[in-house]
């Protein structure tokens, strides 16, 4: 049972790890414009994400420009793109071979060994999905990092982190959590001693002797 609960909880902390992954991936505040100097206009926030780039005025009105162009996009954004699409895809892959191996569910019923494999399978897969989204939110972060402490970039065109990163690291997070819990589920392998023959036993006494 503590087994089944555990297994229980690897599934729900992947599964919103993968929630926070497409979330995280479609919001545009990746990074946002940095209010370092003194000279700067507050009226206006700017911030930008893997598809658009927005400015948000005071008065409420929002206005964003989507990339038009692949190829005219640097590699670190286009790396972080693809990166995120393939994790929120492993994690789509990983929830139905890990609903498979779920315990709570009737499949493969019969066969209790695969039905275990399914769901540790499904847990490295969603390893695999975390380390994709972490790699990708990192290499962003790391980018915006040396570019704002690089003494070449104007003040006026520094950013900080957003809080769509911040969700993709939560993300990654919950989906490297939740896929060791999975992979914590694989049932340990018990020493089978050979069955013990039964020793004959002796004939009844007839109850007569013999001289």
């Amino acid at each position: 049972m503590a087994n089944a609960g555990l297994q229980l909880l690897g599934f729900i902390l992947a599964f919103l790890g993968w929630i926070g992954s497409i979330v995280s991936t479609a919001l545009p505040q990746w990074k946002v414009y940095s209010y370092a100097s003194d000279n700067i206009v507050t009226a206006q926030a700017i911030y930008e994400g893997l598809w658009m780039s927005c400015v948000s005025q005071s008065t409420g009105q929002i206005q964003c420009k989507v990339f038009d162009s692949l190829l005219n996009l640097n590699s670190t954004l286009q790396a972080t793109r693809a990166l995120m699409v393939i994790g929120i895809l492993l994690g789509l892959i990983a929830i139905f071979v890990a609903t498979v191996g779920m315990k709570c569910m009737k499949c493969l019923e019969d066969d209790e060994a695969q039905k275990m494999r399914m769901a540790v399978f499904g847990g490295v897969i969603f390893l695999i999905s975390g380390l994709a989204i972490l790699v990708a939110t990192a290499w962003y972060g790391n980018r915006i990092v040396q570019e704002f402490y690089d003494p070449m970039t104007p003040v006026n065109a520094r950013y900080e982190f957003g809080q769509a990163l911040f969700i993709g690291w939560a993300a990654a997070s919950l989906c490297l959590l939740g896929g060791t819990l999975l992979c914590c589920s694989c049932p340990r392998k018990t020493t089978s001693y050979p069955t013990p023959r039964p020793y004959p036993k002796p004939a009844p006494s007839s109850g007569k002797d013999y001289v």
